[in-house]
């Protein structure tokens, strides 16, 4: 689950790929161009585009800032691809916009964290503290389960719950919602803060560290991360080639390494 496109000179100066990747740079390549949040990611898409470049795809790398533009410029044709976000993102981004959005393949599924700087465990929580969570509907929904799971609030039975729907909260927590990529600086100031993968592991935060980890079972299957392209691009050959080159070993391998456990590939993930 980062505001403004960098490079964005880069990517009005290779002008915009045609729906289904349909222009190539030349005779023999299709561009393709993904969207990523941050550059964290960058250490897996870059050898997939030296992979895929054997196929004649040229596979261009656009980074954002944060969650709110990769949709829309998937949508709007400026990019290709996307990966970021898990399934449930997408699915309400879709509904949000009367959009359709695709997944196309899974890449990896990363537990949210409960971090602290000032707490080493749940029950050091005291009256009053504050716990800051993400503001997008679906990371808040996954992160007030979080603080459910961790027994510090009860929630009602909704699905994808907000604030609203919290029944118990013995220690009157604050709980304040933020842009996601704004909850890791909250921690010199609140007493925690729930931290999406994508921004604690620019914020060097260790998920093994966390006060409270969010467990790899069948409850986190909604946010496993996913490839996403528009839906009548999704059988495209270049699409499908991209997508094979990141569901391999190798890729598994740097995920593995790089990430230290905060990330888990998820295309062979057996969830019970």
């Amino acid at each position: 689950m980062r505001r403004i496109l960098l490079g964005t000179a880069s990517v009005l100066a290779l002008g915009l790929v045609l729906a289904g990747c349909g222009k190539s740079s030349s005779a023999k390549t299709t561009t393709v161009k993904v969207g990523i949040v941050g550059t964290d990611d960058e250490k897996i898409w870059k050898p997939i585009a030296q992979d895929v470049k054997k196929k004649g795809i040229n596979l261009k790398i656009v980074t954002f800032t944060d969650y709110t533009q990769p949709n829309q410029a998937l949508n709007d044709k400026q990019i290709d691809l996307n990966a970021f976000q898990h399934y449930y993102f997408l699915d309400q981004w879709n509904k949000a916009h009367k959009a359709d959005l695709t997944p196309v393949g899974k890449t990896a599924v990363a537990p949210l964290g409960l971090f602290s700087k000032k707490l080493k465990k749940v029950s050091e929580f005291k009256k009053g503290d504050q716990i800051v969570i993400p503001n997008d509907a679906t990371n808040e929904g996954r992160a007030l389960n979080l603080l459910k799971n961790a027994g510090l609030i009860k929630l009602d039975n909704a699905k994808l719950p907000t604030p609203k729907d919290v029944t118990s909260n013995p220690k009157h927590l604050k709980i304040t919602a933020v842009a996601a990529d704004q909850t890791p600086r909250s921690l010199d100031s609140a007493t925690a803060a729930v931290v999406n993968n994508t921004y604690a592991v620019d914020a060097k935060l260790n998920i093994k560290h966390a006060v409270y980890a969010e467990k790899i079972d069948k409850n986190v299957k909604p946010y496993i991360n996913i490839i996403v392209s528009r839906k009548a691009d999704k059988n495209k050959k270049a699409i499908k080639e991209i997508v094979k080159a990141y569901q391999t070993k190798k890729i598994a391998d740097i995920i593995n390494k790089d990430f230290k456990g905060t990330e888990k590939p998820a295309w062979n993930l057996d969830i019970k």
